[in-house]
């Protein structure tokens, strides 16, 4: 068949909505259908010709971690069955699969489409819907080498899908194995596939995002499973939990201590910054009146090799700022300008509107 070149319109069209219904899929909060999950792991077992899983675990990912921690020990605190599972473990089970289950897709799909529709879709499903779903995994300690991506998988399975509803073809076996692979990522999120055992992580039923599709919540969890298991972050960066939610109270010298920088950064603009300068030993570069201009301050933090300059000012919409610049800049209008990308000769301020 010729390859398709381009969209319709109306095909075009249909991306948003499309996309959005993978992310819902993923993000918005069902739980594990156990008898339909069992059934498609135990299809994707018999696709490389092993035995359906004797004993299945399905947990939050916190929980997930924990049974494998607990296997890996012997099975210890569980029945002789647990012990002797683990110790049939394959190690390469997971690899196995993903070439079983995802090697053939992509050939298929990328020889029916041309270089800039394949492209364009790449970008629109695996870009937008990758970010978004790819943003909940980072910061979760679920590394064991063994595991499957479930439902961080939907960015590039709604990208074979809709190669397919444009009129893409498989061969039969392929869009089998799309099916299976489908199923399991629309069930659980990660999962851990051995030799008699699986482990699948339910999905977070509750998933919040500031405007820019960053993980972010103000008074509560950015991510919540329904075990009580959560993660806490500001403008996608992780956080301690009383961070957010005892961000009236928490000392602000906690947080001059944390060691990672994106974190701390994080942190002040969490609990506020005039909380945060009253902690901290800075003086005043330069001044000016209008408070939306702001004053350009100089002062010292952990894991800075000098004092650094930052402009302070207060913004309508989010109150106080303090934002980093350049240490050779000597005035406001200077840093001002800079935030911009422009000289001071070519800024000026904005006109106030009233």
């Amino acid at each position: 068949m010729a390859k398709i070149e381009k969209l319709t319109p109306e095909q075009e069209a249909e991306l948003p909505a499309f996309r959005q219904k993978y992310l819902d899929i993923a993000c918005g909060g069902s739980r594990i259908n156990r008898e339909v999950l069992q059934g498609h792991l135990s299809d994707a077992y018999a696709l490389i010709g092993k035995p359906a899983p004797a004993l299945f675990i399905f947990d939050s990912p916190a929980a997930c971690m924990l049974a494998i921690k607990i296997f890996k020990m012997g099975g210890k605190g569980l029945s002789q069955l647990g012990g002797q599972l683990w110790g049939q473990l394959g190690d390469q089970l997971g690899d196995q699969l993903r070439g079983q289950l995802g090697g053939q897709l992509g050939g298929q799909l990328w020889g029916q489409l041309g270089d800039q529709l394949g492209d364009q879709l790449w970008d629109q499903l695996r870009g937008q819907l990758g970010d978004q779903l790819g943003d909940q995994l980072w910061g979760q300690n679920i590394f064991d080498p063994n595991f499957l991506w479930g439902s961080q998988d939907l960015y590039w399975l709604a990208f074979y899908r809709f190669g397919q509803k444009i009129g893409a073809k498989y061969t039969e076996e392929t869009a089998r194995r799309l099916g299976v692979m489908e199923g399991i990522s629309s069930q659980c999120e990660w999962w851990w596939p051995f030799d008699g055992i699986v482990i699948a992580s339910e999905k977070p039923h509750t998933v919040r995002w500031d405007e820019g599709r960053r993980l972010h919540c103000e008074d509560g969890p950015a991510i919540e499973y329904a075990d009580g298991y959560a993660l806490y972050a500001w403008h996608g960066a992780r956080l301690p939990e009383h961070w957010v939610v005892n961000r009236a109270t928490v000392d602000p010298t906690e947080i001059l201590r944390c060691q990672n920088v994106e974190q701390r950064a994080a942190g002040a603009a969490c609990i506020g910054w005039p909380r945060m300068l009253s902690a901290l030993d800075y003086k005043t570069i330069d001044h000016d009146p209008d408070p939306s201009h702001g004053d350009l301050i100089e002062l010292r933090l952990d894991g800075l090799p000098e004092p650094g300059r930052f402009l302070k000012a207060e913004c309508p919409r989010n109150g106080t700022i303090v934002e980093g610049v350049p240490r050779n800049i000597k005035t406001v209008l200077e840093a001002q300008a800079w935030r911009v990308g422009l000289t001071p000769s070519e800024f000026s301020y904005p006109a106030v509107r009233t």
